[in-house]
């Protein structure tokens, strides 16, 4: 499925317009409304809680971005809402309160980070959970995971949704824990089609890879993260569509 114009027209604020000097955590509710305030779009990322609610929140473990410790999915979401974010001190949100928050106002990018492991297939109900809150909510959005199998049970779960996977050179260095077949097979990117995706959100750092280039023939959108200055983007749009950024104002 194409991604929307709507999409492409605005740069994507990767996990909201956060800046801890503001006192605005990633993927908090201050972060949020920032980059609703300056127009620009919304990119986030979504792990499960105990009691399989989707969270609005990037690592597995809480400790880089809270002072709680143990993973996010040991945690009720009760609970994971009065834990406060580092440097902001709103608690952990969930979809469905983002969503409210939102409420059609920009495009949501929403990434289900992957509960395997290993990409493979054991992705659990997070892609349920999230379907849950979505099915519901009128204004733009469109999912992705790095895990194709994720992407392609949103498929089944919202096959009105647009829908993409996110894409990397999957280096040893970068994916330590996952094996070398596993790596150069998601580097080939090979069930773009499988799952019906009609977009690619790539690392910046590999735009010049020959299967995006591919792709990019072909008819699919391409994204890429994470720009960080406005050189980069420059260089990004010379391939991609749009951008996911930080650290700066694109």
């Amino acid at each position: 499925m194409r991604l929307p114009e709507v999409f492409l027209s605005r740069p994507l604020a990767h996990r909201g317009l956060h800046d801890k000097n503001a006192g605005r955590a990633e993927n908090s509710r201050k972060a949020f409304q920032a980059a609703m305030d300056a127009g620009y779009g919304i990119e986030l990322d979504l792990q499960l809680s105990r009691d399989a609610v989707a969270m609005v929140f990037h690592d597995y473990d809480l400790g880089r971005l809270t002072a709680a410790k143990g993973a996010v999915a040991q945690h009720t979401a009760a609970d994971l809402g009065t834990i406060p974010l580092l440097h902001d001190g709103d608690g952990i949100p969930t979809l469905a309160e983002v969503l409210t928050l939102v409420d059609g106002r920009v495009p949501l990018l929403i990434e289900i980070k992957d509960q395997d492991g290993q990409m493979g297939p054991n992705i659990g109900p997070l892609g349920e959970a999230a379907a849950y809150c979505l099915r519901g909510y009128a204004g733009p959005f469109a999912v992705m995971s790095f895990n194709p199998y994720a992407t392609a049970e949103m498929a089944q779960l919202l096959p009105e949704a647009p829908r993409g996977i996110v894409t990397d050179p999957f280096t040893s260095d970068d994916w330590p824990l996952l094996p070398q077949s596993t790596r150069e097979a998601l580097r080939a990117i090979p069930d773009y089609a499988r799952t019906g995706s009609g977009f690619v959100s790539h690392n910046v750092a590999d735009l010049c890879a020959p299967r995006i280039s591919a792709l990019k023939a072909e008819g699919a959108a391409i994204l890429c993260w994470t720009v960080k200055s406005a050189e980069v983007e420059a260089d990004a749009r010379k391939v991609a569509d749009n951008i996911t950024f930080e650290q700066y104002l694109a």
